[in-house]
This record gives structure tokens, sequence and C-alpha cells, in this order.
């Protein structure tokens, strides 16, 4: 089955019209952010981080039932990003969920970040939208317990399975 995400050459490329702007926005972020910091794939972290900058309504699902955690949450990402994530440089993100794919220049998708972007535009056709959006990403983002965004979520004293939960039974809709 070919991937709706899509990837072609070595930097990836998203099919227009799969994401709202401020997904597509995060997208090309996170995409700028692995090369600017020299990884060689663009993993769920960056695809977090971006994702956080560029839609508000993610910093409100995140913060969720009153508590201001994305403020916690995007120091940790930025910790990662000047040196906390250092440990990671030049390993590849896998949650076993597809084959790695390594030796390009450009940095390609991770595995764990293809399958989240697979998993919000899933779960956009489930609620019967036409693009996902940034709480759909989100939503996969946090399902997955062994990517790096929700390792970074969970040190930020974020509850993984909470939020997959209050997104779930949420829908689309984020207070």
């Amino acid at each position: 089955m070919q991937s709706r995400i899509g990837d072609k050459g070595a930097t990836g490329v998203v099919r227009e019209g799969l994401f709202s702007p401020e997904l597509a926005a995060a997208v090309t972020g996170a995409r700028r952010r692995a090369v600017r910091d020299g990884d060689g794939q663009v993993d769920t972290a960056h695809l977090l981080h971006t994702l956080m900058e560029a839609d508000p309504a993610v910093c409100r699902a995140v913060n969720g039932r009153g508590k201001d955690r994305s403020v916690r949450l995007l120091g940790y990402l930025v910790q990662r990003t000047i040196g906390y994530g250092l440990r990671w440089r030049g390993t590849v993100e896998d949650s076993g969920s597809l084959p790695v794919l390594l030796g390009c220049r450009a940095p390609r998708w991770s595995p764990a970040a293809a399958t989240a972007m697979e998993g919000a535009y899933a779960r956009a056709c489930a609620r019967g939208g036409d693009r996902a959006e940034g709480v759909d990403l989100l939503a996969a983002l946090a399902q997955d317990h062994r990517c790096r965004a929700a390792e970074v979520m969970r040190r930020a004293g974020v509850d993984t399975a909470a939020l997959a939960a209050d997104l779930d039974l949420m829908g689309h809709e984020v207070p």
C-alpha cells in the first residue's frame, strides 16, 4: 500500500490538501528544524515542537483540564533543540511500525513520524473531515507511547494516555 503522505526523493513530499494550514505549516517547520539541526530524520519531536508553535488548538488540548502544561512542554522541546536531545542525534526513531530507510543526505520522515501523519489523516477521515488538523496529529503522537514526542510529553508532565483519551472523547472539538 502506498503512503498517502508521500515521500519523494530524499526530502519527503507531503501531498497538498491532506492537512489544515496550521498542520501544513507545522510539517514544513519540522522539516526545516531537522535540516537546521543537522538531523538525518524528521522525527516526532520535530513535529510536536513545530505543531505547538503553529497551532493554538494543540496548546489548548495539551493544557486540558485547566493545567498549563504547554509552556513546560515547549521548554522541554527547546531544551532538546539546544542540547537536551543530543543523545538522539544520529540515531533513528523507530516505533517498530515501518522499515527504516538510511543513507540519504536530506532528512526523511522517521518511521514513527510517517505513521503519526498517516494516523492523523485517518483520524480526520474517521470524524468526517477531509483534512487532518493539529489535534489529529497530537492524538496520533500521544497514542504512540514509544515515539520521541510521547517521551518528551511525559517528561514535561503530560499523561499521554489521558491526553489521547481526552482527544478521542472530544473528537474534533478542542476547548
